[in-house]
């Protein structure tokens, strides 16, 4: 089958079609179609099949993305997927999310040649879709069920990663979440133009004819205490994710019009689900005929800046106080942000918010930003130019500043869980275990605010570390009787 492979030097890289910016801004349905057979299986071809593949190395759940690219390009597709779902527990949702071009992608041998990298995550799109269509993916089935159960905290990606790994084992599982939807971010922080709702039910349902159980609309520490879920439970897991967001302290940061960005995202990700939302209906947080700045440079940034322009926004700016070099997001965002009419202010940074006589934020006052020397992580520092104030128009600010975590211990009530400086959940790296007994702890509230395929991962090294600790704590006990 060599003969199917390395391609790259007679066929360039092909995108799956994009639907016209003009089309696109009307709706929030995906901007990418699918490919074809045909040509996923010619794109797959360019794979040049490295024997140091920095596409997998790059990648956090290392996924085997070389023989899967191979088995795609021979056209055995069943065999593709199950490669890849070998490694990663949701393989059609980081396809469609994942930043490939600062990981994958970014990292590919033939990109940096010249050649233009492997469209890696629209082929496993397009593997995993394919799979569902054909009815290969299947519920877990557990060879054997195991009496003990294990509860967890939170029904976002890390927290449904960990249930799949330990519900094939044969644990019992009850996955405890405060909204009233199974998904985290997924279902209510990243819009549908980037993931359709409908990809993520998919996957719940999955879960659920697997034997793992919901309980929707209850939150740990006040519905019920960690306490009495270790009781109920031989194993916990917390996998909460980070939502409180980052302020911003300047003069006439508490006008109104000037929301935090997960607000406005679950707002409009409500109404997209068919929700009543009362701050969309009353127009507090739609963008519709106003004129909107996203303060921040982020992948949530880029979600709330497109959200608007399909909310039917008058205008739309983002402001931030880097370069487009230096941004953290995904330059791919940025491109279809820019294609849609968005306009990014670069270097550029609030100083103050200006209101009119009822409170109502009218304007962002800025200043320009010059990057000075790099700093310890090695990114230039921004410095404010004297004397280079300017006003930006503004009925909507949206700030996407970045998520910090809640005061855990005290939401949780439990004393006894150790937090680090940055007041995520400390945990032994090992086996992700907390220092709680039989508690463990995994994703955003570990590591911070990151991305989901970092979550999935750590969703299953905890699996990894609860199981070995359920099957001591069971030796032990047969031991000592």
């Amino acid at each position: 089958m060599a003969e199917k492979l390395l391609k790259f030097v007679s066929l360039g890289r092909a995108m799956p079609d994009k639907r016209p910016a003009a089309e696109r801004r009307q709706d929030f349905a995906e901007i990418y179609a699918d490919y074809s057979a045909r040509l996923a299986q010619a794109q797959a071809s360019r794979c040049s099949q490295c024997g140091v593949p920095f596409c997998q190395v790059h990648c956090p759940l290392n996924n085997n993305i070389p023989d899967w690219l191979k088995l795609t390009a021979e056209g055995r597709l069943e065999e593709a997927y199950e490669i890849s779902a070998a490694t990663n527990t949701f393989p059609e949702i980081c396809g469609r999310i994942c930043p490939q071009d600062r990981l994958c992608e970014g990292n590919c041998v033939i990109e940096q040649s010249g050649h233009g990298t492997v469209t890696i995550g629209a082929i496993e799109r397009h593997v995993t879709d394919t799979a569902f269509a054909n009815g290969w993916v299947q519920p877990v089935k557990p060879q054997r069920e195991l009496a003990q159960s294990i509860g967890i905290i939170g029904a976002g990606p890390a927290g449904l990663a960990a249930a799949e790994a330990l519900r094939r084992k044969g644990y019992q599982i009850v996955i405890y979440d405060r909204h009233d939807r199974v998904g985290g971010l997924l279902i209510y922080g990243i819009p549908n133009f980037k993931l359709e709702k409908q990809v993520v039910q998919r996957r719940e349902k999955l879960l659920r004819e697997s034997g793992i159980r919901f309980e929707l609309n209850t939150e740990i520490g006040r519905d019920l205490s960690l306490d009495q879920l270790r009781q109920r439970h031989d194993a916990v897991l917390i996998a909460t994710g980070v939502y409180k967001a980052r302020d911003l302290a300047a003069p006439g940061s508490g006008s109104r019009g000037i929301v935090p960005a997960l607000t406005y995202l679950i707002a409009a990700n409500r109404h997209g689900l068919g929700d009543q939302v009362p701050e969309i209906e009353s127009g507090e947080l739609s963008a519709r005929d106003r004129h909107v700045v996203v303060i921040g440079g982020g992948d949530t940034a880029m979600d709330c800046v497109r959200s608007a322009v399909r909310q039917g926004a008058r205008s739309v700016k983002c402001l931030y106080r880097r370069d487009r070099a230096n941004m953290p997001g995904s330059q791919r965002e940025v491109a279809n942000a820019e294609e849609e009419g968005v306009e990014f202010i670069w270097q550029s940074a609030p100083a103050a918010f200006l209101d009119d006589a009822n409170g109502q934020v009218r304007a962002v006052r800025a200043e320009r930003i010059h990057l000075g020397l790099p700093d310890a992580t090695g990114r230039q520092t921004p410095r404010v130019i004297e004397g280079s104030a300017f006003d930006l128009e503004a009925d909507l600010v949206v700030k996407a500043l970045g998520f910090e975590p809640e005061d855990l211990p005290q939401r949780l009530k439990a004393p006894a869980l150790s937090i680090t400086k940055a007041s995520t959940v400390r945990i032994n790296w090992r086996n992700l275990s907390t220092t709680i007994p039989g508690v463990f702890a995994a994703g955003d509230i570990v590591r911070g605010a990151s991305l989901v395929v970092w979550a999935i991962r750590d969703g299953r090294d905890a699996a990894a570390g609860i199981d070995a600790y359920l099957k001591e704590t069971a030796q032990r006990k047969a031991a000592a009787e």
